[in-house]
C-alpha cells in the first residue's frame, strides 16, 4: 500500500500577504461587518473579523485588490467566497478562511 502524506494546505495558487480593509457581509439579511485580510489571492482569502462566522455559509467581500493580483493594477472588487475554516484566535478576533468563487470588478467613483 502507498504511503500518501496528506496536505493540511490545499492553496492552489500562491497567496499574496496583504493587511488591506475589507467589508464583509456574511448574507443578505446581515449587515456589513469590518474585518482585514491577513493574505488573498485569486481563488482565496483569510481574514480576521471580530464575529464568529459559520463554515459552508457564503460571504460577500468588498476591497481594493493589489496591482500582484489584477493585470489592471488595484481594483475596487466585490468578492462572493465560501467559508472553508474559522478559527478562535487569542485576541478575541477570529480568523476566516475563504474560497473565492466569484469576483466582479466594481466601477472606479470619480472624488
Amino acid at each position: 500500500m502507498e504511503n500518501v502524506k496528506s496536505n493540511p494546505d490545499r492553496r492552489s495558487r500562491n497567496r499574496v500577504p496583504a493587511r488591506l480593509p475589507v467589508k464583509i457581509r456574511p448574507s443578505p439579511v446581515h449587515s456589513e461587518l469590518a474585518a482585514e485580510t491577513r493574505d488573498i489571492s485569486t481563488n482565496g482569502v483569510y481574514l480576521y473579523t471580530q464575529s464568529e462566522l459559520e463554515v459552508g455559509s457564503m460571504l460577500e467581500l468588498v476591497l481594493i485588490l493589489p496591482p500582484e493580483l489584477m493585470s489592471i493594477g488595484k481594483s475596487w472588487v466585490c468578492c462572493h467566497a465560501r467559508i472553508m475554516r474559522v478559527e478562535q484566535g487569542t485576541d478575541n478576533r477570529f480568523g476566516v478562511a475563504a474560497e473565492i468563487q466569484r469576483v466582479d470588478i466594481l466601477p472606479e467613483i470619480a472624488p
